[in-house]
């Protein structure tokens, strides 16, 4: 192992700042759904010590899996938690404590599943703002199987409803002691649903040219921003593609993106977190104008950005934040083999490979560790 007085900083170990919270570094734990909650949504203590550990490893910022909103129509997965009942504040207060006994941040993404879910307890419906069925398959990593169900179209009501959950798992998280929320807008669930064209055929306010169809996400954003205390951080995140279609972009490009993000800065949210366009991030993630879409939000709002996508290499990590694509980075995968990635950057330690087989057959808590049981035997043969 290297030691640190021989490594250079890499600019990823730099602190950071969004809203109030000053932050250790740069390095983010990307949400990542580990459907491990029980049946009724509660969040465990085996969930706490899964967050507790990327504190204990150094992530400046840790974002949790998508989080319920309501008990209609937004849980996506069983075993999914919720931020919904006292019963899941509850739990979540087990999780936040034990991040924060680590000395870490902790932000609770809210979802909405609407069209894209797969598994609900509270309903056999699924609903979205058009009656139009998801492209591709529902997620095996997750229990699904075979196509998407066929959504129902939204009515007004439904949509007031959608956004009322997410005022009230704003307000939960507050109470249940997380420094913020992150509003879930991107990866083909609800709120992205509205602004992605051939998912949003409506002819009403929600629907049609880009203003309209960005009109729900800032109206929950407004919402939430309105109902929690100016403390409290509240963020957006956003991509072009989905889970269930990973060749869509917006439609106008550099257009739609500059509207997109205005508009969420005016609602007077603390953060944009932007989700992975692919591997070669930089590449990849870059608009008519040349452009990356995430200095693009930069340039736009003055607002931090977190980056996603690719960002556990060292090389691209560093590339994007010094030369302004992003002022935070989130990792996924490479968080799971490597909760310490950020102490592992400090010393020049090389990470641990992302092994798939740490999410087969389902990318549950427990399978983690019955893998991590497996590697720890072969090691001892």
């Amino acid at each position: 192992m290297t030691s640190n007085s021989t490594v250079p900083m890499h600019p990823a170990l730099k602190p950071a700042q969004i809203g109030p919270l000053e932050l250790l570094n740069r390095l983010a734990v990307a949400p990542m759904t580990r459907v491990s909650a029980t049946p009724d949504g509660v969040p465990t203590r085996q969930m706490a010590e899964y967050y507790a550990s990327f504190a204990r490893g150094g992530f400046g910022l840790i974002i949790t899996e998508g989080t319920y909103t309501d008990l209609r129509y937004s849980q996506g997965y069983l075993n999914q938690p919720g931020a919904v009942t006292d019963e899941h504040l509850a739990g979540w207060r087990t999780v936040t404590d034990a991040v924060r006994a680590e000395g870490g941040t902790l932000i609770a993404q809210l979802m909405h599943a609407g069209a894209l879910s797969q598994g609900n307890r509270y309903t056999d419906e699924t609903a979205g703002p058009s009656a139009v069925r998801p492209r591709g398959a529902m997620l095996s990593e997750y229990g699904g199987e075979g196509p998407w169900p066929m959504p129902k179209e939204m009515s007004a009501a439904d949509i007031d409803e959608a956004i009322t959950g997410f005022v009230h798992a704003a307000r939960q998280a507050h109470e249940a002691g997380f420094a913020g929320v992150e509003l879930h807008g991107a990866n083909g669930y609800l709120l992205d649903q509205f602004l992605t064209t051939y998912t949003n055929q409506r002819t009403d306010s929600y629907g049609g040219d880009v203003n309209n169809r960005v009109r729900l996400i800032c109206e929950v954003a407004s919402a939430v921003r309105t109902a929690v205390p100016a403390g409290f951080v509240v963020g957006v995140r956003l991509s072009q593609t989905k889970v269930n279609d990973f060749e869509y972009r917006w439609p106008a490009g550099t257009h739609d993106a500059e509207i997109i993000f205005r508009s969420l800065a005016a609602t007077g949210v603390d953060y944009l977190h932007i989700a992975s366009e692919g591997r070669d991030w930089i590449e990849t993630a870059r608009l008519d104008t040349g452009d990356t879409i995430t200095a693009l939000a930069r340039r736009h709002t003055g607002l931090p950005v977190v980056a996603n996508g690719g960002m556990h290499r060292p090389d691209q990590a560093a590339r994007v934040l010094d030369e302004g694509h992003a002022d935070m980075l989130s990792i996924a995968r490479s968080a799971l083999s490597n909760p310490d990635l950020p102490r592992k950057l400090e010393t020049g330690e090389e990470p641990a490979d992302f092994d798939h087989a740490m999410l087969h057959p389902m990318a549950t808590l427990d399978n983690a560790a019955r893998w991590a049981a497996r590697r720890l035997a072969g090691r001892r043969l």
